[in-house]
């Protein structure tokens, strides 16, 4: 398991069952890693003992001789037996044990609130919100319950809901027919919505790399070990797409391509911090995801996403944690969408992550606040499966891992979303962010300034 997991199983297993609490889990799970660590110990302080028996009599058959000699070769041999059936033995508890310390989430920092959904808190607001006057009561309930003082645009117009905006106003969508021929959750976009997306990519990719990530285009499958290691897919397998016939998975999120990026490597302390954004589509099966946002394109199948992604040494973790949540809300104050960072609560991480925040969104038609971005510091849990280790220039200590996080950029259809909810006026038309329009200028077909309602296209 990760360095800081085994070490805690063996020095303050108790601590990883206040983790387990914390989290909502069985502690079960933490008593199963320890008494399966135990006996794996204790097997192999009995191998320790067998081969220096072993190697002792070795060492006295070439001076012994007649029924000395065949005393001592027997024993030999039944140390042999003895020595192979431990190991054997060994193996299987090894195997064990590694199942179970698969299966152990992350500890969970001091600063998380404790608890299940109901538990998490916003830790800031930015943006003055266009606040319905039927949804006052609902805003302040996501604001000032909390003790923050959100300036707000009080409405006397109830906006559009996005899934509305999208086909029945705009009509640059058709949800109907992808169902059709693909399934719930599926989408067709035109025109100015497919512009929409693009110029939002390019937009967050222009920012990301202008601070000093690198570009990537990852792999849109990876093998189940490898994803495996990246996430717990046993708990996420409704979350996830299984090509048929093939060890490969597609990816729901360009992360689980970038973490696996140095699979069984050695990074340098002193090369770190790797910074990288990728994009790529991402593929999700939203299984769980139950009858929640069944129209529009808020919770979807597939879309296009940018990523952060940063290796990083152990100390630094924390700090660039910050910077990663700092960056997403870079691109939504430019993009003028009013949001909320949330502080996740235990019983609602995942596995992997000792703290996340979510970036939600203020939609309008709504009245509530929406998440568009999640990041989330996952210490070495992932790098300890990836076997991605780190090695100190000075001094040379061995045993650490690096520290992995991940962060959303831009999730194209969630921010489509939240664009046409923030920025439509009372006639249907939906204004473009001017950060967009640059990325849209030097194209003939795609929209300048704003989208406008319209009768569909004949396709």
């Amino acid at each position: 398991m990760p360095w800081s997991i085994l070490n805690l199983l063996r020095t303050n297993p108790e601590a990883l069952r206040e983790v387990a609490r914390k989290r909502q889990i069985d502690v079960k799970i933490i008593d199963e890693a320890v008494q399966l660590d135990e006996q794996w110990r204790k097997v192999q302080a009995e191998i320790n003992e067998l081969r220096h028996q072993h190697n002792v009599i070795s060492a006295a058959i070439p001076k012994a001789k007649g029924e000395e000699r065949e005393k001592l070769l027997a024993q030999a041999k039944e140390l042999s037996r003895e020595l192979e059936d431990a190991e054997r033995r060994l193996s299987e508890l090894e195997a064990k044990r590694e199942e179970a310390l698969w299966r152990l989430p992350n500890v969970v920092l001091d600063d998380v609130p404790v608890g299940g959904e109901e538990a998490t808190r916003p830790v800031r607001f930015w943006g003055t919100p266009r606040v319905y006057h039927e949804y006052l009561d609902a805003f302040k309930a996501q604001t000032e319950a909390y003790g923050f003082n959100v300036p707000y645009e009080l409405i006397d117009w109830k906006p559009v809901g996005h899934a509305d905006m999208l086909e029945n106003v705009l009509k640059l969508g058709d949800t109907e027919k992808a169902s059709e021929v693909a399934g719930s959750r599926f989408y067709y976009l035109f025109d100015d919505l497919v512009w929409l997306d693009f110029a939002l990519l390019l937009y967050a990719i222009d920012k990301l790399t202008s601070k000093g990530y690198t570009l990537v285009l990852p792999p849109y499958m990876l093998r189940y070990k490898v994803i495996n290691s990246v996430i717990d897919l046993a708990t996420f397998q409704d979350a996830i797409y299984k090509i048929e016939n093939d060890d490969l998975y597609l990816i729901a999120t360009a992360e689980h391509s970038l973490a696996a990026m140095y699979y069984n490597e050695e990074l340098y302390d002193d090369e770190l911090p790797k910074k990288f954004v990728g994009i790529s589509p991402a593929f999700r099966r939203e299984a769980g995801a139950a009858n929640k946002d069944l129209k529009g394109i808020f919770r979807v199948h597939q879309f296009h996403k940018v990523e952060q992604f940063v290796f990083s040494k152990p100390e630094e973790s924390q700090k660039i944690h910050e910077e990663l949540i700092s960056n997403a809300e870079g691109l939504f104050q430019g993009l003028g969408i009013p949001y909320r960072v949330v502080n996740i609560a235990s019983g609602d991480l995942g596995a992997c992550a000792v703290k996340k925040y979510d970036l939600e969104a203020w939609m309008p038609a709504q009245g509530k606040y929406r998440e568009m971005v999640s990041a989330s510091n996952c210490t070495d849990w992932q790098a300890y499966r990836l076997n991605i280790r780190l090695i100190r220039r000075k001094g040379m200590e061995r045993g650490e891992y690096v520290h992995t996080l991940n962060s959303t950029g831009i999730a194209s259809t969630r921010t489509i979303t939240a664009i046409l909810e923030n920025f439509q006026e009372p006639d249907g038309t939906v204004i473009i962010p001017k950060v967009l329009r640059k990325y849209l200028e030097p194209f003939d077909a795609a929209p300048k300034d704003f989208i406008k309602p319209r009768p569909r296209k004949a396709i």
